[in-house]
Parts: C-alpha cells; structure tokens; sequence
C-alpha cells in the first residue's frame, strides 16, 4: 500500500487561535479606556487686567524639582497634606509655577496631589 501525501493545510487550528484572541481583545477593549486631562489653553491677559485680590494658591516647580510653596521648599511626601491644609484658604484654585527645565513628572505628581487634596482648578505657566 502507497501512502497518499498530504498537500493541504489544516487551518482549523489557525482560525480557533484568532477567534480566542478576537474574543479576548473584545473582552479587555473597554478596559483600556483610560481618563485624561482636561486642559484649556489661557487666552492672554494684560497684567493690569488681572484682578490682584484672587485667592489662587501659588506652587512653585524648580529645575531640581522641589516644590515650593509660601516661600518655603515642601518635601513630596508631605505635599498632599500641605495642599489640603491650604485649599481651604485658597478656593480660586491652584497656580502651578514650573521652571522652564523642570521635569514634567515633578508637575504631574503635583498636578495628581492637587486633584487628590480637592483643588478642581489648575493652572499652570512658565516662569
């Protein structure tokens, strides 16, 4: 007896991996929907049109990423605590001063602090 050669591809188990993956892709989708930052550009505003008597709290980021707020340098650990102690006093917001190099993970981690302590607006510029 001759053996018949076998010239087709089986593709039975190609089409059972691509339809767990399609199903497993269907299933994780909706959980990488992940929420951003909401940001508005600032419009340009003269400095004798600000209003001065605003109680908007003040943070500065330096180069070297400390945080400095009321002329005193704030430690990250302690960050959330001071912001939370101030929002009480300050309810126009917070004013996020960075460095021009300073790091961008420093301003997102005050940002986060921000927005854990209850401050709903944030603003930030270049100094």
């Amino acid at each position: 007896m001759a053996r018949q050669s076998f010239n087709e591809i089986n593709i039975t188990p190609l089409t059972d991996i691509f339809l767990v993956l399609l199903i497993i892709m269907m299933v994780i989708a909706p959980m990488l929907d992940q929420q951003g930052l909401n940001l508005a550009v600032p419009q340009y505003v003269e400095e004798s049109a600000v209003k001065h008597d605003s109680k908007i709290l003040t943070v500065g980021v330096t180069v070297d990423n400390k945080y400095i707020m009321n002329g005193r340098v704030i430690a990250l650990e302690s960050l959330k605590s001071e912001l939370q102690e101030n929002a009480k006093a300050y309810p126009d917001g917070l004013m996020i001063e960075a460095q021009g190099d300073s790091n961008h993970g420093a301003v997102v981690k005050l940002m986060d602090a921000a927005r854990n302590s209850g401050i709903s607006s944030i603003s930030v510029t270049e100094i």
